[in-house]
């Protein structure tokens, strides 16, 4: 699930893969929203002596559509530039890191912002703001969490950024899904499982103990909905979200001392918008292609949301198991239910008072209605239990996004658009048995949330 290494092409090109991409109005700061774009998924702490860092030939986005048609009308575009102050060590560090210009650092990262409206006009926000260094261990960067708030910034603009490393906070058990889909808690029920297995098994969180690359934006609502405030009721407080990575169509690799040189326009390599689009939906042969549209460009791929490959599979991997979602299946009537959460967003009369629609353009994007206030009780599913403003309103740190979108897949959502289905009774119960319990690093309750990265010394990987 989620966007790891989830397109043949992407796989090979770790530091512009679109990970995970978070989009929620902030609990502590209800007057603005937070957008969270992840990249270089799984990193390993320990990875030195050239630990993890953003591309400096890759142009990382995070756009915004506030009035949905699939494209952009606010894109915050982030560029980096790294740097080496000593030419004659190999170290990252040559002592404690105790400041963002620490001379003991070797291999610093700096990053612009830049601002681009619907009309292709720019403003540069910030200039070379630097980014704070892995977190190495004790010894090279004593006191972590302190070094790395102090590379959280607020711009004169409105806006607050950060762009560094953060332990991963996308948990799901990646070796049971793509074994077949044998989720452990039900895996004495799977097809092939029920000969090997006598009895359900504990979850493993593959991605815990990692880290991964973190662009963070805090913006005030009125600066992404057009300055007004509206009701949930209204189309015009829903924005959608997506991000992306792009590269110079052009690398001539340099010989001997010279250095390698990008021309051409910037071709677009990955993007995320909804957390399971191009993982689960799109095809291995479309996958690439997916990465490099726009989202709207979705409308082509509708089919595959209307008749998901994993709801025709459920059926077969647990007999007897979700027969009424087989007959869902065999009826061959389309997912309207998943056309409205993953491109259309869910129109109001649905779910008493919520909508989160854009209207009629297919677009993937994460929908947020910013007029919904953050939950005093948050429910790890989200809409599923009752918490409007949790997945796939937005997408919170915390949400569980496998879960949900598997009990959806299921046809749990299905009664919104057809009151005569009855969902299985596992479609309500299916999950991988994960929560956010099950990552170590705990999630901070202010910006930019997710939870400082694991240090390479500590770390057992």
């Amino acid at each position: 699930m989620s966007s790891h290494r989830e397109s043949p092409e992407i796989s090979k090109d770790p530091v512009a893969d679109s990970t995970d991409v978070y989009a929620f109005v902030s609990p502590d700061r209800p007057d603005t929203v937070t957008l969270i774009a992840n990249y270089l998924p799984f990193q390993v702490p320990s990875g030195g002596p050239n630990f993890f860092e953003f591309g400096d030939d890759v142009l990382y986005e995070i756009h915004i559509d506030n009035n949905g048609d699939g494209h952009p009308d606010i894109t915050y575009q982030f560029r980096f530039q790294t740097e080496i102050t000593n030419e004659n060590t190999f170290l990252y560090n040559t002592g404690p890191i105790d400041a963002l210009d620490s001379e003991n650092w070797n291999r610093r990262q700096f990053y612009s912002v830049t601002r681009v409206d619907a009309g292709g006009r720019s403003h540069v926000l910030a200039r070379k703001v630097p980014c704070p260094p892995c977190n190495i261990g004790p010894l090279s960067t004593p006191e972590y969490a302190a070094l790395a708030r102090s590379a959280t910034f607020q711009l004169k603009s409105g806006e607050r950024i950060f762009a560094g490393q953060r332990a991963e906070g996308f948990f799901v058990d990646l070796g049971a899904i793509f074994d077949l889909g044998n989720l452990r808690p039900f895996q004495q029920l799977h097809v092939v499982g029920k000969d090997i297995f006598n009895a359900a098994d504990e979850p493993v969180n593959a991605t815990d103990r990692v880290n991964v690359s973190s662009i963070a934006l805090q913006i005030p609502i009125s600066s992404v909905v057009g300055g007004s405030k509206y009701r949930a009721d209204d189309h015009r407080s829903v924005i959608g979200v997506w991000t992306s990575a792009g590269r110079q169509q052009v690398r001539v690799l340099g010989a001997a001392k010279s250095a390698d040189v990008n021309v051409g326009p910037i071709a677009q390599v990955s993007r995320l918008g909804n957390p399971l689009f191009n993982e689960v939906i799109v095809p291995m042969a479309q996958k690439d292609l997916w990465n490099s549209l726009p989202p709207a460009e979705d409308k082509r791929f509708v089919g595959l949301v209307e008749k998901p490959e994993l709801a025709q599979l459920l059926p077969v991997l647990y007999p007897d198991v979700f027969p009424n979602l087989a007959e869902l299946n065999e009826s061959g009537k389309p997912r309207a239910d998943l056309v409205a959460i993953l491109l259309t967003g869910i129109p109001a009369g649905l779910i008493d008072g919520f909508q989160n629609n854009t209207g009629d353009v297919q677009a993937d994007m994460l929908r947020l209605n910013t007029a919904i206030p953050p939950s005093r009780r948050p429910s790890r599913f989200g809409l599923l239990g009752g918490d409007l403003a949790g997945f796939p309103n937005g997408r919170r740190v915390t949400d569980d996004v496998v879960t949900i979108s598997l009990r959806a897949i299921a046809g749990l959502t299905f009664p919104l658009i057809d009151k005569n289905f009855t969902p299985d009774d596992a479609a309500g119960a299916v999950t991988h048995g994960l929560s956010a319990a099950d990552v170590t690093a705990p999630f901070l309750k202010h910006f930019p949330y997710l939870g400082v990265p694991y240090d390479g010394f500590n770390n057992p990987s």
